[in-house]
């Protein structure tokens, strides 16, 4: 792979992983590519590195602008494997650089890597760095997504090196949005940048609002946002930073998603009628079947919309496998501002719709209640039980939009 110069002397020598399907089990089918950023400056400078397994590449793209013996600092915004798994080839190639981290940042890598006689400068938010030419200014933005992250500022080129935030996981031949755009649609580049913030910062959203507020205090002014993850915004930077802001915010589709698995297919026969009921409503609505769908795009799915319906049947008198492990993940991504319902089916014994609604409680979720639960398959009157729930929570839904 080649270097691509971004702004004057300033390179993206990363590498695309055309074929990665899961990373840390979020399903990615359209790849990734992994970024990092070479200044030759007067004091050639590396900011972040790869996954291990491509540090050839990352390698050679440095070696085809400078020697990386030349290096002389090096900053690591973020020490999870993507972005630091190379640092060790770097570090015996430059063993002479000085590395750019964070306190929790240095603090980490030491139980990563043998980190010994490696020289480090622990930063915080407004500590600079001269390279010569250009000045970089270092911004600390903890739990985004890890306690170490920071961000990398470049007066100079009002360049913003963002790490995680702001990313994608797509892999392309190019590296700039409007490049992107060249072969596909900006909705199909808005639905990256979702799919990528539901599953990753859906739980930092008052921490991305604050830290874009102090962006703004800070006065920097930014030309192009340069994420470790898919392409680099360099047509409109202000496009991304709006969507994280609307997404931070909680913004979402006036509509429903109905997710469920089945057993038996009564609950999946469920799901027709209540479709029915929200669509006569003039409200959109899709449906998800789990173990059909990767998790990620369920996640995703369910924050792009206002109101959710979540379908179970009853095993041993809890929550279907699938169901409960959706609702263990979506717990963890602390979702706010959706409005919820479930329904489902039982044979001898129910219980698995009481468990949902326990579970919209501990995520603090607003429910739509009592949900609909029928015995063995479901009777014309349980269709039409079902049809009316789904007309009343599409109703629901539309009152609980209007207040955002």
């Amino acid at each position: 792979m080649k270097p691509v110069e971004i702004k004057p002397n300033i390179y993206w020598v990363g590498a695309i992983d055309w074929g990665v399907r899961d990373f840390h089990g979020y399903v990615t089918p359209n790849g990734t590519t992994y970024n990092n950023y070479l200044i030759a400056d007067d004091q050639i400078t590396l900011v972040d590195c790869v996954k291990d397994d491509f540090a050839k590449y990352t390698i050679e793209s440095i070696q085809n602008i400078v020697d990386p013996g030349k290096i002389e600092n090096v900053v690591i915004n973020h020490i999870e494997p993507d972005h630091a798994g190379s640092l060790a080839p770097i570090m015996e190639l430059a063993p002479k650089a000085t590395i750019y981290i964070t306190a929790k940042g240095k603090a980490g890598l030491d139980r990563y890597m043998d980190t010994s006689g490696w020289r480090f400068r622990v930063v915080k938010t407004g500590d600079t760095l001269h390279t010569g030419n250009k000045t970089l200014t270092f911004l600390n933005t903890p739990m985004l997504h890890w306690p170490d992250s920071m961000m990398t500022y470049i007066e100079e080129d009002g360049l913003l090196i963002s790490q995680d935030a702001f990313g994608q996981h797509y892999a392309t031949a190019g590296r700039f949005d409007d490049e992107f755009l060249t072969c596909c649609s900006v909705a199909e580049l808005e639905d990256a940048v979702l799919d990528y913030y539901a599953n990753i910062l859906m739980p930092f959203g008052s921490l991305i609002k604050g830290k874009i507020a102090e962006i703004e205090k800070l006065g920097l002014k930014i030309d192009m946002i340069a994420p470790d993850h898919g392409v680099i915004w360099r047509s409109d930077p202000g496009k991304v930073l709006n969507m994280y802001l609307d997404m931070a915010n909680g913004k979402a589709r006036e509509g429903v998603v109905i997710i469920y698995d089945t057993m038996w297919k009564s609950t999946a026969l469920m799901a027709q009628p209540l479709m029915q009921g929200i669509r006569d409503e003039n409200m959109e609505v899709k449906v998800i079947k789990l173990r059909a769908t990767p998790m990620s795009i369920a996640v995703k799915e369910f924050w792009k919309y206002r109101g959710c319906l979540l379908g179970t049947p009853t095993l041993n008198n809890i929550m279907y496998p699938s169901v409960a492990d959706f609702l263990t993940h979506l717990r963890g991504l602390r979702p706010k501002n959706r409005i919820v319902g479930a329904f489902g089916s039982y044979g001898w014994g129910g219980g698995a719709v009481k468990e949902a609604y326990g579970e919209f409680d501990r995520m603090g979720l607003e429910k739509v209640e009592p949900g609909v639960e029928i015995k063995y398959r479901p009777s014309l009157e349980d269709e039409q039980s079902c049809y009316a729930f789904g007309k009343a929570f599409a109703k629901e839904v539309r009152k609980y939009h209007r207040k955002f």
